[in-house]
C-alpha cells in the first residue's frame, strides 16, 4: 500500500500524485484520461479502456465429453467475450461437445470452425445483463419444477417428470449467467457501474442462485425416483403433498425477503422463513415412520424422497440467512 497526500491547487482543485510504478505499467503519462468510480467512502480509479470484447484461448488437446464442455464453460464464466478453441486436430468428437456446450450457454453461437480450431462468441451485450433479472427467473423455474416434480410423483406421470429434468438445462444456464455477472464485478468498478447493484449485493444474489440451482437439482432427483415408482398409498401422497407446501412456503418467503426493498419486510420474512425450516423435521420424522410399512425398495425411495424435500427447505433456508445479511445495516 502506498500512501498520498492531498494538494489544493487554484484554491478549489483536489489533487493527488499516482504510484509511479502503477501508472508506468498500465501505461500512464501526461495527457492520459483515467476514471473514477465513487462507491460510499471509496473512490476506485482505473485507466480508461475502450469497450472491447475479452477474447481467450485454450488448448483443448486431449479434452473430450463433460471435460471439454466444462473448460468452454468455465471460459465464459470467466468473463470471455470470445473463445479460441485449439488443437492439432479438432476431432469429430470434440466438436459436439463444443456445439453441447455452446447451447447450455446463454447467447453463445459457434463462430468459426476450421481443422485445428473452434471459435465461440457470445452475441450478447453484457451491459444489458441483469442479475437480478436472472435470480428471478431462476426462482420462477426452480419453483415450478419443484411443484411438477411432486405432482409427477403423487399422480405417477411420467411425461410430467421427463419435463421436470429437461427444465433443469434451463436454470443451469442461468446459474452460468449469474455466476459470469457475479466474476465480472469483481474484477472491474465498470461492470458494477453499469449493473446498477453493489458488489455485496451482487454476492448475495450469486449465493442464493446456488441455491435455487440446488432446488432445481432435487426437483430433478425427485422426477427420476418418481420414473422409478409405482402408485403410493394415499396417506403418504398427501403427507409428501404437505412436507412439499411446507419447503415450497419457506423457499417463497425466502426469496421474497432476499429481493425486498423494505429491510423491515426482508427482516420479517427471513425470520419467519428459518423458523419454519426449524418445525419442518417434525413432518419429516412423520413421514418417516409412515414409511417404515411399506415395501422395502418403495420406502427406501420414498425415503429419498422425504430427504430431496427436506434439504430444499433446508436450501431455502440458505436463502434466508443470506436475505438477512443482506438487509442488515452495513458499516
Amino acid at each position: 500500500m502506498e500512501t498520498r497526500k492531498v494538494q489544493v491547487t487554484g484554491g478549489s482543485t483536489f489533487t493527488v500524485s499516482l504510484p509511479k510504478t502503477w501508472a508506468t505499467e498500465n501505461d500512464i503519462s501526461s495527457g492520459t484520461t483515467v476514471e473514477f468510480y465513487p462507491e460510499g467512502e471509496e473512490l476506485f480509479l482505473t485507466p480508461e479502456r475502450e469497450t472491447y470484447r475479452q477474447e481467450g484461448t485454450l488448448d483443448v488437446s486431449g479434452l473430450e465429453d463433460e471435460q471439454l464442455m466444462r473448460a468452454v464453460m468455465t471460459m465464459y464464466v470467466s468473463g470471455f467475450d470470445i473463445i479460441r478453441l485449439e488443437a492439432g486436430h479438432i476431432t469429430t468428437k470434440q466438436r459436439n461437445a463444443i456445439r453441447n456446450a455452446a447451447q447450455r450457454l446463454v447467447g453463445v453461437e459457434v463462430l468459426e470452425e476450421t481443422s485445428d480450431s473452434v471459435v465461440i462468441q457470445d452475441l450478447l451485450d453484457s451491459s444489458e445483463l441483469s442479475i437480478v433479472n436472472a435470480v428471478t427467473r431462476m426462482r420462477l423455474i426452480a419453483k415450478s419444477m419443484f411443484e411438477d416434480a411432486v405432482t409427477a410423483l403423487i399422480e405417477n406421470d411420467d411425461d410430467i417428470a421427463h419435463d421436470v429434468i429437461n427444465r433443469d438445462d434451463d436454470v443451469d444456464r442461468l446459474w452460468l449467467v449469474v455466476s459470469r455477472i457475479f466474476r465480472s464485478t469483481l474484477r472491474s468498478p465498470r461492470a458494477v457501474e453499469e449493473l446498477g447493484v453493489s458488489r455485496e449485493d451482487c454476492f448475495d444474489f450469486h449465493s442464493s442462485a446456488r441455491q435455487l440451482e440446488r432446488i432445481a437439482d432435487h426437483a430433478v432427483k425427485i422426477s427420476n425416483l418418481a420414473l422409478k415408482l409405482e402408485e403410493i398409498p394415499d396417506d403418504v401422497a398427501d403427507a409428501l403433498n404437505g412436507l412439499h407446501d411446507e419447503a415450497s412456503s419457506i423457499f417463497e418467503q425466502s426469496m421474497d425477503a432476499l429481493l425486498a426493498d423494505d429491510t423491515d419486510e426482508a427482516n420479517q420474512l427471513g425470520h419467519d422463513a428459518l423458523a419454519a425450516v426449524v418445525d419442518i423435521d417434525e413432518s419429516t420424522r412423520r413421514i418417516d415412520d409412515m414409511l417404515r410399512n411399506l415395501e422395502p425398495v418403495q420406502a427406501q425411495l420414498l425415503g429419498l424422497i422425504v430427504d430431496s424435500l427436506s434439504r430444499s427447505a433446508d436450501y431455502g433456508g440458505n436463502i434466508a440467512e443470506t436475505a438477512l445479511q443482506k438487509a442488515a445495516p452495513r458499516p
